[in-house]
């Protein structure tokens, strides 16, 4: 069976969109960001929690990834031999145009949605979470955009699938995508 991938911006709902289609069409589940953070955790952060990006700590990660590129891209070629296996589920925000097979959905979102899901998800004030997902975001477009030349949540061309995320629940999103996803495989 084809793999999946789930793209999109901080805080838009990848995880909770990728274990649902998981669960529904029986592949396994992995996400790019934890297997980033374990490279990480090698490299001496302590990586843990689902909010571990958002710490100064996972920021300081971050600013480390944009002067040595070597954690992306031997994150990116152990998503690729993962995902043309099949059977898989992958969030990332590279592998989408990266391979050249499988099923790729992009879930888009405004900025403010985002912060109000991170900041519900996290426990943090508004403020906090809205310079958060902005931070990430301008960070990553660069760091991607140097490293591999696309424009991360401008390049759209690329993807099977574009959900946007705004005035759904988390349901009604995973609905779309196990309805396209059908048609799909």
């Amino acid at each position: 069976m084809k793999s999946i991938v789930i793209s999109g911006p901080p805080a838009v709902g990848k995880t909770t969109v990728a274990k649902g289609l998981a669960e529904e069409f029986q592949l396994q589940y992995l996400s790019g960001g934890d297997v980033l953070k374990e490279m990480a955790k090698e490299h001496g952060f302590a990586s843990d929690g689902d909010d571990w990006w958002d710490t100064e700590e996972g920021m300081n990660f971050l600013n480390q990834r944009e002067q040595n590129s070597e954690f992306d891209k031997k994150l990116d070629e152990k998503l690729i031999l993962l995902f043309n296996k099949g059977g898989m589920v992958i969030t990332s925000y590279t592998l989408p145009w990266l391979i050249k097979d499988g099923i790729r959905i992009w879930l888009e979102g405004s900025h403010e949605s985002s912060s109000q899901r991170m900041q519900s998800r996290d426990n943090m004030s508004p403020n906090d979470a809205y310079e958060i997902t902005k931070k990430r975001f301008d960070k990553n477009k660069a760091l991607y955009k140097k490293l591999y030349d696309f424009d991360f949540g401008d390049d759209k061309s690329v993807f099977d699938l574009i959900i946007n995320t705004d005035n759904l629940t988390a349901q009604q999103v995973i609905d779309v995508a196990k309805e396209t996803v059908r048609k799909l495989l």
